[in-house]
């Protein structure tokens, strides 16, 4: 059995220590998961470990040999491989092309792709996997296309694999195909370190699980006897959580309903209603299909069946345009591409979701759009010296604030709110909050996901569980520990 050990590794970025102090080991012949909230420091272990960062303190070593890398391409040749969760592959390229690609077969000064095939097809036998080889990965679907990056991973022949978020956009009969492949590589001789999102996931897969929270080592679990409580205890520790303000009242007033939602295979059968001025939270593990909900409502992609009634009118085929215009706005997860044009202003960003009060006659009138943009700029403090600047001159926290002035600028009646803290520190997220619940004042609603739990029960008035595609309940923040709202999204102990 080999080991690769972690000793006293120790990382600062300016503001935070991202690593303090932090020393494990991850052992051959096991699925070693590496777990922890967003900002736990999980991913810079990651990255330490793949040489993508560099230690400010401490070492790393296999078996007693140190290891020290300057770049990923280091790592690599030490035997360090990483399969990450957006895939590298050449989607013009072969199966075999893909996992061999750099080394292939030669005879001379030419590729001998006989051979380079059948050493391809080697590969795939040894780990017991069937594949097109001649086929074009731009044809396979997702969870191909992550097995054979994990076909080249091995076929370097690594003494250490890391897994990140390997089934984060696979569904279940996917994930246990998966499944499969990593309970195949157990048995040689690699260090499998497993990083995952999905909690669920642990007692299937992994053989223990380490678990790291504000850049500390809290404990190391072997998942054969631990409980639901006991990953949730390690990863929140004494969670304080912040009650949203006592004077966001509900009205009665329905202003969107859904009945019967489906998209095969991400969400079945969804129906809720959202009253006016409500703050609605959905809470589920990634994969539980909140995302693709939300974008189903919204337009962005096509339901199989399902009705959806916005202030009274039912919109029979949803479309971005249409829901805008209805008043249904949309603040995506990934804000850089989805929610915003980077290369463009501050100013033509803020007003991207109104240019039909912008522009009323085809043409944009200068005077009206510096108008929408500065009034944003204001009532959300968007710190910037000049509206003209273009998006890259602003933080994660104020380039959130315009993704939401956008779409304020469009006077909408419900507002969908995708991971809104994503990537922004701790006062931003404290000020989307405030948006949030201001708008709610002003009588707009919002749906609310977030992969970090306590947030909702900070923020929403009710919370619905989605898990696996389906609304498993529903609970009242007030009503709910963040222990016990994680153990409801894993399907686990509720006690």
């Amino acid at each position: 059995m080999s080991v690769l050990n972690v000793r006293t590794v120790t990382k600062v970025f300016p503001g935070t220590t991202a690593l303090d102090s932090v020393s494990l080991g991850f052992e051959s012949g096991r699925v070693n998961a590496l777990i922890g909230k967003n900002g736990s420091g999980k991913s810079t272990l990651v990255k330490i470990i793949n040489g993508v960062y560099q230690p400010d303190a401490g070492s790393l070593d296999i078996d007693g040999e140190k290891l020290g890398f300057t770049n990923p391409a280091d790592a690599f040749a030490k035997g360090i491989a990483t399969v990450y969760q957006e895939m590298s592959l050449i989607p013009g390229l072969t199966v075999a092309e893909n996992i061999l690609i750099g080394r292939y077969e030669t005879n001379g000064p030419f590729v001998d792709w006989k051979k380079t095939y059948a050493k391809a097809q080697g590969l795939l036998d040894e780990m017991g996997i069937e594949l097109p080889l001649r086929e074009l990965v731009v044809n396979l679907n997702v969870w191909q296309c992550q097995v054979v990056e994990i076909v080249k991973a091995m076929s370097c022949r690594p003494k250490v694999i890391l897994l990140d978020e390997p089934t984060s956009a696979l569904a279940q009969h996917e994930t246990q195909v998966l499944f499969k492949l990593i309970r195949e590589l157990k048995k040689k001789d690699v260090i499998i370190i497993y990083i995952t999102h999905r909690l669920q996931e642990l007692w299937e897969i992994a053989d223990t699980s380490t678990v790291l929270l504000d850049g500390k080592l809290t404990g190391r679990v072997e998942m054969s006897g631990a409980q639901p409580r006991d990953i949730l205890k390690l990863m929140f520790g004494d969670v304080e959580v912040k009650s949203r303000p006592a004077d966001l009242l509900i009205s009665p007033e329905t202003i969107l309903d859904v009945r019967n939602f489906t998209r095969s295979p991400w969400f079945e059968d969804i129906s809720f209603n959202l009253k006016k001025g409500e703050i609605l939270g959905i809470a589920g593990m990634l994969g539980s299909g909140r995302t693709e909900l939300l974008r189903g409502i919204f337009g962005a992609d096509r339901a199989d069946s399902g009705t959806v009634v916005l202030d009274g009118k039912t919109i029979a085929s949803p479309s971005p345009t249409r829901m805008n215009k209805e008043g249904l706005a949309f603040t995506p997860e990934d804000r850089k591409t989805q929610g915003l044009v980077q290369t463009l202003s501050i100013k033509a960003n803020l007003c991207h979701a109104s240019l039909d009060k912008v522009a009323p006659g085809g043409f944009v009138d200068r005077s009206l759009e510096r108008s929408f943009a500065e009034r944003q700029v204001a009532a959300l403090d968007i710190k910037t010296t000049d509206i003209e600047l273009p998006m890259t001159s602003l933080s994660g926290g104020n380039q959130q604030k315009v993704v939401v002035g956008k779409w304020l600028n469009a006077s909408p009646k419900v507002i969908f709110f995708d991971e809104p803290s994503r990537g922004i520190d701790v006062n931003a997220k404290q000020q989307i909050f405030q948006i949030i619940w201001e708008q709610s004042r002003r009588g707009i609603s919002s749906v609310v996901v977030s992969s970090e739990l306590e947030e909702l029960i900070e923020v929403c008035h009710r919370i619905i569980i989605m898990r696996l595609g389906r609304f498993v309940g529903e609970v009242r923040p007030e009503d709910v520990t963040i222990e016990q709202l994680y153990s409801l999204c894993m399907g686990g102990d509720e006690q």
